[in-house]
C-alpha cells in the first residue's frame, strides 16, 4: 500500500506558505503530467500520481494542513499509521474531474459521476504589472471575454416559449445507463442526445442556435498581493468558461508579468540599482541622492569607496509575504571617469598622480607583484 512518506510541501513543489489557489493549481499540473495514462512506459508514474494526489488531499483540508504544519506526519496518520491507501488519507475521487485527464481513465471517470474527459473551461490570462504595483500589491480590474450560458434562453438552448420535448433516449432524466466492457456492473453518463437536459429542442435559440452558450465580456477584481514574484499565478474560482449548458464555469487562471523598472532589478526580497558617483566623491566620502521605492532618498559614501561596491540601505526592498517586514535596497557605486577636461583640470590630475605615484594603490601594488612573479 501506498502511503505518504514525503512531505506533501516538497510533493506539491510548493513553499510552506503556499495559498489554497497555489496549492491547487500546482497539484492540477503534476497530477497532469505524472498520470499512468499520459506515462505508459514509466513504472513509477502510477506511485507517484498517488502520492501527488495524497499530499492535496491533506494540504486542500485545513484542518489536516494545520495539524500536520504543527505535529508532522504524525498529526495526519502518516506513513505507519492509518488504514487508508495514504496512510489514513482515503483517496478522495471528489477533486479528479478538475485535473482535465482525457482516454480511458477519463471515460470511467464521467460513467461514474466523477468529471470526464474534455473541456473543463479553465481559462489562462497574462496580468502586468508595474514594478511597484508587484512590490506593495494593488487591485487589478481584469476584463476577459468567456463563455457563458445564454442569457436569452437561459442556457436551454430553445427559444424562449418554444416547446420542448421529452429526450426519447433517457426518456427525460438526461442521463443513460450502460455496460462498460472491462466493469461488472452497469453505469450512468450525461445522454450525448439531449445533453443532460432530459429535453429536446424544437426551435433552436436565435442568439446563441441552439448551444445555450454565448460569448460575453467578463470584468473581475482581484487583489494581488505584496511581494509577488514575475510568472507567480493568482486562480479566480469559477470565472473561466462555461464549457457546456448544466455545467458549472471553470477557473480563471491569471499569469503574473512584472514590467521592469528603470533603476531597480529584483533579488530575492532584495532590489539592486547602481548609481554613479564621481571620483571626488568616491576618495572624499560623500552624500548622494539615489532612487528608492518610496522616492528619493540619500545615501552616504565612505570615503576610498571602490568602484563595484555594495552598500546597503535596511528595510527598503520587497515586503517579505511570510516572514514580515522588508528586504533590503543594494546600491551599486559606479566611478565615472572623465572624459572632458579643460586644461586647468587636466594639470590637476597630473599633479595627483605625481603626489600619489604610480604603485601607491593596494590593488595596483598587488597586481604589480603578482605581475613579477608571474614573468620574473
Amino acid at each position: 500500500m501506498s502511503r505518504l512518506v514525503r512531505d506533501p510541501y516538497e510533493l506539491l513543489e510548493v513553499p510552506r506558505e503556499a495559498t489554497p489557489d497555489e496549492i491547487k493549481s500546482a497539484f492540477r499540473k503534476l497530477a497532469a503530467r505524472h498520470h499512468p495514462d499520459r506515462n505508459p512506459d514509466d513504472p513509477g508514474a502510477q506511485e507517484r500520481f498517488k502520492e501527488i494526489n495524497a499530499a492535496y488531499q491533506l494540504l486542500s483540508d485545513p484542518q489536516k494542513r494545520a495539524m500536520f504544519d504543527r505535529f508532522g506526519a504524525a498529526g495526519v496518520g502518516g506513513a505507519g499509521a492509518g488504514t487508508g491507501p495514504f496512510g489514513g488519507m482515503p483517496f478522495d475521487f471528489s477533486n479528479i474531474a478538475d485535473m482535465g485527464f482525457d482516454g480511458v481513465f477519463g471515460d470511467l471517470l464521467g460513467a461514474f459521476g466523477f468529471g470526464g474527459k474534455g473541456d473543463k473551461g479553465d481559462l489562462r490570462r497574462d496580468v502586468t504589472l508595474t514594478f511597484q504595483e508587484a512590490v506593495f500589491g494593488c487591485e487589478k480590474e481584469i476584463e476577459y471575454e468567456r463563455v457563458e450560458s445564454c442569457s436569452d434562453c437561459q442556457g436551454t438552448g430553445a427559444s424562449p416559449g418554444s416547446n420542448r420535448p421529452v429526450c426519447g433516449a433517457c426518456n427525460g432524466r438526461g442521463k443513460v445507463r450502460f455496460h462498460q466492457a472491462m466493469l461488472p456492473i452497469a453505469v450512468e453518463r450525461t445522454c450525448s442526445r439531449c445533453h443532460g437536459t432530459g429535453r429536446l429542442v424544437s426551435v433552436p435559440c436565435g442568439t446563441c442556435r441552439g448551444d445555450g452558450l454565448s460569448r460575453r465580456k467578463k470584468t473581475v477584481v482581484v487583489h494581488i498581493p505584496p511581494g509577488v514574484e514575475d510568472g507567480a499565478t493568482h486562480l479566480v474560482d469559477r470565472a473561466g468558461n462555461v464549457p457546456r449548458a448544466g455545467r458549472a464555469a471553470g477557473d480563471l487562471e491569471l499569469v503574473i508579468k512584472v514590467a521592469s523598472h528603470p533603476f531597480f532589478k529584483r533579488s530575492g526580497d532584495d532590489i539592486v540599482c547602481s548609481v554613479p558617483v564621481t571620483f571626488p566623491q568616491a576618495t572624499l566620502g560623500s552624500e548622494v541622492e539615489v532612487p528608492t521605492l518610496e522616492g528619493k532618498g540619500k545615501l552616504r559614501i565612505p570615503q576610498g569607496t571602490q568602484p563595484g561596491a555594495m552598500l546597503r540601505i535596511r528595510g527598503k526592498g520587497i515586503p517579505r509575504r511570510v516572514l514580515g517586514g522588508r528586504g533590503d535596497q543594494i546600491v551599486e557605486v559606479v566611478v565615472e571617469v572623465p572624459t572632458q577636461l579643460s586644461e586647468r583640470a587636466r594639470q590637476l590630475v597630473e599633479e595627483l598622480s605625481k603626489e600619489m605615484g604610480a604603485d601607491a594603490q593596494p590593488q595596483r601594488r598587488t597586481f604589480l607583484d603578482k605581475l613579477r612573479d608571474l614573468f620574473g
